[in-house]
């Protein structure tokens, strides 16, 4: 009786220290919690029809230890434009919110009454803003250095980043659109040209207009077609480069007034900002005969003017609000710059980021960077990294900087559209992230219990286009449990 007795303790003791091992990998692992998920979650993944495994969860107070729900969070997953954050973050640590880009103007030869006896060069730092009213601007204070005629060349300068062999294709094959826009030494306006359509239906065409005007290109438009609108935008190819820009098809007068973005990708970086300026330089009353080259600034050269972008802390509103691209891009290889100087490619600024994560004692086995932007379907973080980034950020003192750059849920950016109408509306900064199959977010969520969490969430999935009530679910789910 006495050893039935002694053996049933025995076994009794055996279930408890098993029970406590259970419960210690069930506190301190991600992925031990991360198959209980709340109904609401469950219910969303199921209307996706996404699998459990194409999604990583973490949400975890940012004052705390453990997450209080993940899911797959040590999974490297694609993460869309949310790796606009770590970007962000490391420009705004390593560069400091109220760095600047310089564009400046230098001269060579004599300056005779108001003559340039010589050429007109303009540096550009890789300002990720620099737009065709900051042009403008600095083309009337060239002006106002005395200089109203160039007899000789406007000598381009791109020199402070290196050849990239950038292939506006190589993502989705679609050049034309925007966001494939490369990076650039001297960028202007995204490298962006808007369209417009308007129709004259008394004379049965079509006209065009462009902004920004540049110089020296042709434009033929579309043929007026009396067919319904549709879908216009297939009716037509564009085909424009240094000479002209050619929209083969048709454009049916029905559709009224409508305006395309366009990366006119056929035209050389060269003729792109060369065009734009003669336009702006002659328009402000100067006189320009010569050609636009490619070039650097010889050492005799004297500067005459200096353009100031804003500071970082006001760019990367634009680049995780609207989630922009290309300034994305130049703000990875601006880091490049700063710590490996001029002549940069992009590997330059992933290396500098990938270290500084890991002197920040942040692990990058399973990161993968290639362009800063997201837009890649190479780049990968997992869950927990990216959690563990923004409760390293929102200790930083550039916390303020990067959180106000986040889209604020249901208010402005890409979340203006997002949960208008639910208590959490104004109490979140989230960045998302979409491109085929990947949808992703991550940012902050102040509770209703007044306890601030950061949340991430990643769904790799071909139907992950229908993941976004899930992503929501999450965010109104942290507001109410947090």
């Amino acid at each position: 009786m006495l050893d039935t007795v002694k053996s049933i303790g025995w076994k009794v003791r055996q279930y408890k220290i098993l029970f406590a091992f259970f419960l210690y990998f069930l506190g301190s692992s991600t992925i031990a919690c991360a198959r209980i998920l709340p109904d609401e979650i469950e219910n969303e993944l199921r209307r996706a029809g996404v699998a459990e495994e194409s999604v990583g969860i973490v949400v975890q107070p940012v004052d705390g230890q453990k997450p209080i729900l993940a899911l797959n969070a040590d999974i490297a997953f694609h993460p869309a434009s949310t790796m606009k954050v770590v970007t962000t973050y490391a420009a705004l640590e390593l560069l400091g919110p109220h760095y600047r880009w310089k564009t400046n103007a230098y001269v060579t030869g004599k300056l005779e009454e108001g003559v340039l006896h010589g050429d007109l060069i303009i540096k550009g730092s890789g300002d990720p803003s620099f737009s065709q009213k900051d042009l403008w601007l600095f083309v009337r204070e060239i002006q106002d250095s005395g200089i109203h005629e160039i007899r000789g060349n406007i000598v381009l300068d791109r020199s402070v980043f290196g050849k990239t062999g950038y292939d506006p294709a190589a993502f989705d094959d679609a050049p034309l659109k925007p966001y494939n826009a490369g990076p650039d030494g001297l960028l202007l306006n995204d490298r962006k040209v808007e369209i417009r359509f308007i129709p004259d239906i008394v004379r049965d065409k079509v006209n065009v207009a462009m902004e920004p005007r540049m110089n020296g290109i042709a434009i033929i438009p579309p043929v007026a077609a009396s067919s319904a609108c549709g879908n216009w935008q297939n009716g037509m190819d564009i085909h424009f480069d240094d000479r002209i820009a050619y929209f083969e098809g048709q454009y049916p007068l029905a559709c009224g007034e409508k305006t395309l973005s366009v990366h006119p990708y056929q035209m050389s970086d060269i003729r792109y900002f060369g065009s734009i300026f003669e336009k702006l330089w002659r328009e402000s009353g100067g006189v320009f005969n010569g050609h636009v080259i490619e070039g650097t600034v010889p050492p005799e050269a004297q500067i005459v003017a200096r353009w100031n972008s804003p500071a970082l802390g006001m760019i990367v509103n634009a680049v995780n609000k609207i989630s922009n691209n290309v300034r994305a891009r130049q703000l990875l290889l601006a880091l490049g710059v700063e710590f490996r100087g001029e002549g940069v490619t992009t590997e330059d600024g992933v290396d500098v980021v990938m270290k500084w994560l890991a002197e920040k004692g942040i692990g990058t086995d399973k990161v993968v960077i290639e362009n800063g932007s997201g837009l890649s379907r190479d780049e990968k973080i997992t869950p927990s990294t990216m959690a563990w980034i923004l409760r390293v950020a929102y200790e930083s003192p550039v916390m303020p900087e990067l959180v106000s750059s986040l889209p604020i849920v249901g208010r402005d950016g890409t979340m203006s559209k997002r949960l208008v109408n639910s208590e959490i509306a104004g109490k979140a900064h989230v960045k998302t992230g979409a491109i085929n199959d990947v949808r992703a977010i991550a940012g902050y969520v102040l509770a209703k219990s007044g306890r601030r969490y950061l949340v991430v969430c990643m769904v790799n999935h071909p139907d992950a286009g229908y993941a976004r009530p899930l992503l929501d679910s999450l965010l109104n789910w942290t507001y109410e449990k947090g």
